[in-house]
């Protein structure tokens, strides 16, 4: 096929194969391309694994823990920073990363095994970091409100992180949640622009959407941010501000941006989609990644890899600091309550044992 090829209702305009491949493929036009292969179907693999709750020491990353319901993402976001770990499967983390979705499909029952373990010490559980736990195929498959289904029940804390308007069919399990102090959401808005979004994010909701979203998540006495992620130099940068001040009207009481990460196949992947919706910024998008990253288009290192370092990082965070203090977001988030956790019963397949209370 046809290399930077835009297709209908995705984002990738390239499909590397992973890192770990043996060989590599090089897309050439050969005369065959057909319209029909520009709107690829997604493909559904039941991921069954032996636990769903992944856990990390990350200096700069504030949890502990984090379940993925999902590995891949319908959204096709042109800049996700998830899109490599497409390639642990053994596809590429181009097309396949947006038209290749494993589920969890046995995310709930997993979940309660392990929360029922004696040894378990509860602390709040990041739900849907690397891909979107509301993602278009959970409105079919429901595997994240089965989760949170059991988190609600156990009174177990959960953040969460979505740009998806399917999170408010959930409200009823948030907003009881929310009145017990078990739950915080973070909303992502990348722009304000709905044309540029529609390129870059083609199959999430727009900028308008979310901004309604992050009201009746408010409305419902959700605590709720707003997290400008990510903040892409000589793109979306200047909106730092416009897009701060839109999510406080519409109710969030914090906030927080990430700056544009490009690990492993992120590199050519974004630059492909550049070339072929943002031709004249491709350049200038690239030298200032440099920039923030030492000369590299991006540094892995914890502490930098989020926000990047040197003078153009400092301006960004200055922005942010001043933007945030005036609109009066620079309060600190109410503590999730962890006491009040109380573990599921054990499944009486795993230990013949009684609870002593």
């Amino acid at each position: 096929m046809a290399g930077n090829t835009p297709r209908k209702g995705r984002g990738a305009v390239i499909s590397p194969d992973g890192r770990y491949a043996a060989w590599q493929r090089e897309a050439a036009d050969d005369g065959w391309w057909n319209e029909d292969d520009a709107a690829p179907a997604t493909e559904l693999m039941a991921d069954n694994a032996k636990s769903v709750i992944t856990y990390n020491d990350s200096p700069d990353i504030p949890y502990d823990r984090s379940i993925n319901p999902y590995r891949g993402c319908e959204h096709g976001c042109a800049y996700c920073f998830a899109r490599p770990s497409h390639a642990y499967l053994g596809l590429s983390p181009g097309l396949d990363f947006e038209t290749k979705i494993a589920y969890k499909a046995d995310a709930a029952e997993t979940l309660r095994r392990e929360l029922a373990k004696p040894g378990y010490a509860c602390r709040p559980v990041a739900l849907g970091i690397n891909t979107d736990a509301w993602q278009p195929v959970e409105r079919r498959l429901r595997v994240t409100r089965d989760i949170l289904e059991v988190l609600a029940e156990t009174r177990h804390p959960v953040t969460i992180v979505t740009k998806s308007a399917l999170i408010l069919r959930d409200l009823d399990l948030l907003s009881e949640m929310a009145r017990g102090k078990r739950v915080h959401v973070a909303v992502s808005v990348t722009t304000l622009d709905g044309v540029l979004a529609r390129a870059m994010e083609p199959r999430a909701p727009s900028p308008r959407r979310r901004l309604s979203v992050i009201a009746e998540l408010a409305a419902s006495g959700i605590p709720t941010a707003v997290m400008v992620a990510p903040l892409i130099p000589a793109l979306t940068d200047h909106e730092l501000e416009a897009i701060l001040a839109a999510a406080r009207e519409a109710g969030v009481s914090s906030a927080g941006y990430i700056v544009l990460r490009l690990p492993h196949e992120m590199k050519p992947l974004f630059r492909a989609w550049l070339d072929t919706h943002q031709a004249g910024r491709a350049g200038h998008v690239y030298s200032l990644m440099r920039q923030l990253h030492g000369g590299k288009e991006y540094d892995s290192a914890f502490g930098t890899r989020q926000r990047g370092s040197g003078p153009l990082a400092d301006i960004i965070a200055q922005r942010f600091r001043s933007a945030v203090r005036r609109l009066g977001l620079d309060a600190p988030s109410v503590p999730l309550d962890v006491a009040a956790f109380r573990p599921p019963p054990m499944p009486p397949a795993a230990t013949p044992q009684m609870r002593l209370f």
